[in-house]
């Protein structure tokens, strides 16, 4: 007893003292900010910044605490660690990059919570964005089209630095896509493309008003060329068929459901032309053709 009475009020133990009680102090008042934030506010992002605000905040105020109660006692060991501190960097340098990562990631605006993004060849919705790591909940992979596969795949934020990141959601919400429907030649073509344009505009012109705006501020933001967002229809042709290529934007969390929009247009229109739409085939038609007239066969 009386040795830990000693320790209890020698220099070193009122100090560590000191750093479990201001530790207990910061997880009560982060867990109290944590649970008031609902009420104030509404938005899902923004509750999810705000509460990892108060965690860094916390590491922040928790380290600057440790270094005022051992500040005395720095002076002493600058050499010890300078050369820890080198070892410690070399070993840890991949966590070194992936908090610099997180730092590059919420400054320079690389992506957020709730973005599309595919990063190393992974496509997904970012879910979460910790100090070392971002979470993914991936779409695709034996999933046909952009839906969710149901697998969290989570990736070091060191990967900013050395891969490309493509979003998806990001200063364009939107996506470019296409769908090709080849024909027969035997039909008319100037009414195969007025009927598929009207299914097109009734379907997208909407998603086209919507991207219109975005795309301006895009044009005033970056150097990039005036494209066309509205939806249209270019044509080739073959000794087999023609091929029309109905070009549209759509929502990027809507390319599959837009597709199969267009394709039932598109196959109700062919059902009601009476035989003036007819999708084309890789298929060989034969025809036989009669004998001469007269001729007989021995």
């Amino acid at each position: 007893m009386e040795q830990i009475k000693e320790f209890f009020t020698s220099d070193l133990g009122v100090k560590l003292i000191t750093i479990v009680v201001s530790l207990l102090v910061i997880y009560i008042l982060v867990t109290l900010i944590k649970k008031v934030i609902p009420k104030y506010i509404s938005a899902n992002e923004s509750r999810y910044k705000t509460r990892k605000f108060v965690n860094i905040i916390a590491y922040i105020l928790f380290i600057i605490i440790v270094l005022i109660v051992f500040s005395n006692q720095l002076t002493g060991l600058t050499v010890f660690l300078g050369v820890a501190g080198a070892g410690i960097a070399f070993a840890l340098q991949e966590v070194i990059a992936s908090i610099a990562g997180y730092i590059a990631i919420h400054t320079s605006n690389f992506y957020k919570v709730g973005d599309r993004v595919m990063v190393g060849g992974i496509i997904g919705d970012v879910i979460d964005i910790k100090l070392l790591r971002t979470s993914l909940m991936e779409t695709g992979g034996w999933v046909n089209g952009d839906l969710y596969n149901g697998r969290i795949t989570t990736v070091a934020n060191s990967f900013v630095f050395s891969e490309p990141v493509h979003n998806y959601s990001g200063e364009f919400p939107f996506l470019w896509d296409e769908l090709v429907v080849p024909v027969k030649t035997g039909s008319d073509f100037e009414y195969r493309r007025e009927v598929f344009n009207k299914i097109l505009q009734d379907i997208q012109n909407d998603y086209a008003i919507d991207a219109q705006q975005y795309w301006r501020k895009m044009t005033g933001k970056f150097l990039v060329e005036k494209a066309r967002v509205e939806p249209m229809i270019s044509m080739t042709f073959d000794e087999n068929w023609i091929s029309f290529t109905l070009r549209y934007v759509v929502d990027y969390k809507a390319r599959r459901t837009t597709k199969d929009k267009l394709s039932t247009g598109i196959l109700k229109a062919i059902r009601n032309s009476e035989g003036r739409l007819e999708v084309g085939s890789a298929a060989m038609e034969i025809t036989s053709f009669p004998s001469s007239a007269g001729q007989s066969t021995h």
